[in-house]
């Protein structure tokens, strides 16, 4: 079952359990993949684009929720939160900063990169190992942190 699939059954049970804040995320999620599916540039749209689509809902709704809390927003802070929850579900289990430092030391170990040069091919190959488990941001701070070291 794609994630289209899956999502329109959950909309369908969250609308039944009238679960507001559910239904808010998965609307989002289907009108991005909507969107996504019907993008002129778009190919084939398979798991792994679901899975950007999923992580670009995902970052969006954090960089609001950011300016919510620092604009001492409660109440939008915490409707983006719950979203964020609901979207998170959907992709794969994050590896926390430990496992993604392991990745990166083993990928600058494999390409023999020793100095912030070699960032661009490390960057290339962690975003490749490294695709929906693992932030972008956070892959950038630690290959900077391995390579200046």
């Amino acid at each position: 079952m794609s994630l289209k699939d899956t999502v329109n059954q959950d909309i369908k049970s969250a609308m039944l359990a009238k679960d507001q804040a559910r239904l808010r995320g998965l609307r989002a999620i289907k009108a991005a993949i909507l969107v996504a599916e019907t993008d002129k540039n778009a190919g084939t749209f398979g798991a792994e684009e679901e899975i950007k689509v999923l992580q670009r809902l995902v970052k969006q709704r954090r960089e609001s929720a950011e300016i919510y809390k620092q604009q001492q927003r409660d109440d939008l802070f915490a409707i983006e939160q719950e979203e964020i929850d609901v979207i998170e579900s959907y992709l794969p289990k994050q590896l926390d900063k430990e496992q993604v430092r392991t990745k990166i030391l083993k990928i600058v170990e494999q390409l023999g990169a020793n100095s912030m040069k070699d960032m661009g091919k490390v960057m290339g190959a962690a975003n490749k190992e490294l695709a929906g488990k693992a932030d972008g941001r956070t892959i950038s701070e630690i290959v900077k942190e391995v390579l200046s070291a």
